[in-house]
């Protein structure tokens, strides 16, 4: 009779911890695998504070749609755009700048100055969101790239001291040794360059000389705004609107609210003004129908902080979000 040395439950007790230290193990791989900088053009996602799985590559990488360093301008009568041509307006210190839709296209990032002032302006084409920020933080001066990487479809940014990430419309770091840090919204305009020239003769405009050699005059994205599909999934959904309703999204404290422009044709008074109250906070929402273009403003004509976009991109950030309803 064979001596048994090891019990047999002990047997399957080991054979069990034997298959649970190769599950670990296996585990442990596909996890280092799936945060492996070669998967995410080359940036480090070990620390990052969204779902790994949210952060899909989008075709480029690194640098393959090169912000603009070194922008030069033009008087507006030297601007070739038509008056329907879409830009995103700043003002800061005086200064009038429009940064045309059709480059920026082409683009996504321009670290740009307002005399001292580092300012990024930033544009996601799938999201058709601009938003303009002040590139000063945490006492550093940063300049932006365009990482090819996106969380919720959103383009993700990157700085190049650090290669921290930064999602565009939370306007926060997701990942790297900059993790956490905020960025300061400037006010923007995202109009028709026959509003902001009216509202701003004396502008200048981003100049189609960027040292790069692209087809200005063609929309790689055209008729993206008119399907109701997406190229990149998100993670929250909402079908009370259509995918690609234009909404004006602000903020109060952590309350969201999303004016959908189909609510507020109906919404607003003979001077394309809602008067609104979200959190307490009250607010004015002027819209201009004709050049498709909302602004929000504090209760003493402050702007506040606010962005146009699409709808599902909204949504995807602020799943949360009040909405208001049309009339």
């Amino acid at each position: 009779m064979a001596i048994e040395l090891i019990p047999r439950n002990w047997q399957r007790t080991f054979q069990h911890c034997g298959l649970a230290l190769l599950t670990l193990a296996l585990a442990l791989a596909a996890g280092a695998a799936a945060t492996d900088p070669e998967a995410f053009n080359g940036f480090d996602v070990a620390n990052a504070s969204v779902p790994i799985t949210a952060i899909h590559r989008g075709g480029p990488p690194r640098d393959g749609i090169p912000a603009i360093d070194r922008p030069t301008f033009v008087s507006a009568a030297q601007a070739p755009l038509s008056d329907t041509d879409r830009v995103l307006g700043v003002t800061i210190d005086g200064i009038a700048r429009a940064y045309p839709v059709r480059i920026l296209n082409w683009h996504e990032v321009v670290n740009d100055r307002f005399g001292a002032r580092a300012v990024a302006v930033t544009y996601c084409p799938l999201c058709g969101t601009g938003v303009a920020f002040d590139a000063q933080v945490v006492g550093a001066t940063l300049r932006f790239g365009v990482s090819g990487l996106l969380y919720n479809s959103d383009v993700l940014l990157f700085d190049r001291a650090s290669a921290s990430l930064w999602s565009q419309l939370t306007q926060t770091a997701i990942s790297g040794p900059r993790k956490g840090q905020r960025l300061q919204t400037l006010p923007m305009s995202h109009t028709s360059w026959a509003d902001w020239r009216a509202r701003h003769p004396t502008t200048t405009v981003l100049s189609e000389d960027t040292g790069f050699a692209r087809d200005y005059g063609r929309d790689p994205y055209a008729g993206y705004d008119k399907v109701q599909q997406l190229m990149f999934d998100v993670q929250h959904r909402d079908d009370r609107l259509p995918l690609k309703e234009w909404v004006i999204g602000v903020q109060v404290g952590q309350t969201f609210k999303a004016y959908p422009f189909a609510a507020l044709v109906q919404r607003v008074d003979a001077q394309g003004v809602l008067r609104d109250t979200v959190a307490g906070q009250a607010l004015q929402i002027r819209f201009d129908a004709q050049h498709q273009t909302a602004q929000a403003f504090g209760a003493q004509g402050q702007p506040w902080p606010s962005t146009m976009a699409f709808w599902f991109a909204w949504f995807a950030f602020h799943p949360d979000t009040e909405v208001l309803s049309p009339r």
